[in-house]
């Protein structure tokens, strides 16, 4: 693996762009969405023709009334300057309860009243009732569940990928992605050594972490990250910034992976070769870097590329998969993202869907690239995932220049 490019930003730039509609809609998401994620629940569940006994209305009521105050000031004591993690623990996990009692009351609850009513099972009162129960019971479910997804070691998903311009010499390249490990509040240590040694059973050629490895700065997560510096790969272990780095001093998580190892891509490049070809690594910033501040960080392709034989393939680690269009523009051959989580907790994928331009696996663009996403190694604050599996990524690189047996 040889070093060939420079950490210096290229001039002419081009200018970030224009905040999505996913980012405007966010500005007034934390004024309204606690009360409706508390509201609308208490309402379907309460007080849409039950008639329960009113201690049972009124303490239920009450319930609703403290989650609905608790949420966002535990957020706030554990997300904010006091960064105090058994608040934010508390505080994600009501997030990823309201969230999971909101679906289900409004798709279950709406759908079930109606099935009852065509089928006239009982009365009103009975038919609310049944809707409360069923709307408990499934959201109960989908916790417990969702949060043994979450803590589990992630399955290994497996996949070829093709790429037309890759050497006959590199067929085969063993690639294990892991992303969004976002260690955080949660002591996930145990969990970290585990995911290394699952990676360490892959016989990878290149490791690649895309980005958002904690919640909270290097300092105070490090005994979670530092199992990371037991992975192992013949070749390199390679690291790009998320957006999560940028809340939490992105530099000392640099300096950090450095430490432990791997080779930050701060929007420069490898080279990687075998039997006589040759594969461009390279990585960029996360396109939030730019606005955090910090002296020469940025999400800048042109000098991640700079000094490259522009006809050699490119493997490209970027953190969002909206990076993609600056990819395909430059001819990427296969970029690797993470950050979506798969939308992790349903249906909140096609919330996610409306900033990134893929939610998981492998997709094409333009003329020539190929973005792969992955759900996600970890999980972001609630401790739940509900049809949205993390994992661990085995990508086998294959080259069409392979001779066929005689």
């Amino acid at each position: 693996m040889t070093d060939t490019s420079s950490t210096r930003p290229a001039e002419g730039e081009a200018r970030a762009p224009r905040p999505s509609r996913l980012h405007r809609l966010m500005r007034y998401i934390p004024l309204i969405a606690p009360v409706l994620l508390w509201a609308v629940p208490c309402w379907v569940l309460l007080y849409t023709g039950q008639h329960w006994p009113l201690p049972v209305t009124l303490v239920g009521t009450a319930l609703f009334a403290l989650g609905l105050v608790g949420m966002p000031l535990a957020m706030v004591r554990g997300h904010g300057r006091r960064q105090q993690d058994r608040a934010a623990i508390a505080g994600d996990t009501l997030l990823g309860a309201s969230w999971v009692l909101f679906t289900w009351s409004v798709l279950l609850g709406a759908v079930l009243r109606l099935v009852l009513t065509a089928a006239d099972v009982g009365g009103s009162q009975d038919r609310a009732r049944i809707v409360t129960w069923a709307v408990l019971g499934v959201s109960a479910l989908m916790l417990a569940w969702g949060y043994a997804e979450a803590r589990r070691v992630p399955r290994v998903r497996r996949l070829d990928v093709r790429l037309p311009r890759l050497g006959a010499g590199l067929d085969g390249l063993r690639v294990v992605l892991i992303t969004d490990t976002h260690y955080g509040p949660l002591d996930r240590a145990r969990w970290s050594a585990r995911v290394c040694e699952t990676v360490n059973t892959l016989e990878a050629d290149l490791v690649c972490h895309t980005g958002d490895i904690a919640d909270g700065t290097a300092e105070r997560r490090r005994a979670q990250a530092v199992p990371l510096g037991t992975v192992r790969a013949t070749r390199a272990r390679v690291y790009v910034t998320g957006n999560h780095e940028y809340y939490s001093e992105a530099q000392g998580w640099v300096d950090l992976m450095d430490e432990l190892g791997w080779e930050p891509l701060r929007n420069r490049h490898l080279l990687l070769e075998r039997g006589g070809d040759t594969l461009v690594v390279a990585g960029v910033d996360d396109v939030t870097a730019e606005s955090s501040g910090l002296a020469g960080h940025r999400a800048h392709l042109a000098g991640a590329l700079d000094g490259a034989d522009p006809g050699l393939p490119v493997l490209l680690l970027a953190h969002q998969p909206k990076f993609v269009d600056r990819a395909a523009a430059a001819g990427i051959d296969l970029q690797l993202s993470g950050h979506t989580h798969g939308g992790q907790i349903w249906p909140f994928h096609h919330l996610v869907r409306l900033d990134q331009p893929a939610l998981a696996g492998l997709s094409h663009h333009g003329t020539r690239t190929l973005l792969y996403t992955s759900r996600g190694t970890g999980f972001w604050g609630p401790p739940f995932r509900v049809f949205a599996p993390s994992e661990i990524t085995l990508l086998v690189l294959r080259s069409p220049h392979v001779p066929t047996s005689p």
